[in-house]
């Protein structure tokens, strides 16, 4: 007598298939570009950007660290992102920048502070090559100076460190 599968087996493994897989497409489909954050400009409209509309914007890659309120310098490691004033666009009318990460953390950077090119300040997508979501600090602002560091007295501040928000889910910028 030959033995085969029997269909109720067949079925069950095909339902197992389905019960793994579909999930799996469906998250996938839903965010073809990746994570994205949210851009409030001063009157309060909101427009997303995801992560394919971020990488098409010219990118800063700089290796880069900073010392906190402890004089320890942190996070040292090579990061690619977009400096925000690329971000926002040159019509952008703001004081400053609310950075506000995914635990409600929130910091405000001054315009001056994000439009001064020695030290550009960017929304980081990637750490040591792995990229949002991967990289479980991203999205993250950076300081990028040519020499890689920031230094609480170069950068006038009690912690350079404070300025680098990591999972970043929402800029708000602040009117005049």
């Amino acid at each position: 007598m030959k033995r085969g599968i029997r269909p109720a087996y067949l079925i069950g493994f095909l339902a197992v298939i389905v019960a793994v897989v579909v999930p799996i497409l469906v998250r996938w489909a839903a965010v073809p570009d990746g994570p994205a954050i949210e851009i409030v400009d001063v009157v309060g409209q909101e427009r997303t950007v995801t992560l394919q509309e971020i990488k098409g914007l010219p990118l800063l890659c700089r290796r880069g660290s900073y010392e906190n309120q402890f004089g320890n310098w942190r996070d040292e490691g090579d990061y690619c992102g977009v400096r925000l004033v690329d971000l926002l666009g040159p019509a952008s009318d703001y004081a400053s920048i609310a950075v506000v990460a995914e635990d409600g953390y929130r910091f405000e950077i001054g315009r001056e502070r994000v439009e001064d090119p020695d030290y550009p300040v960017v929304l980081a997508f990637s750490f040591g090559g792995q990229v949002v979501p991967d990289w479980t600090d991203g999205y993250r602002i950076a300081v990028l100076p040519a020499d890689g560091g920031v230094s609480n007295a170069e950068y006038g501040v009690e912690s350079a460190g404070s300025f680098w928000v990591k999972n970043v889910v929402r800029l708000v910028l602040q009117p005049e």
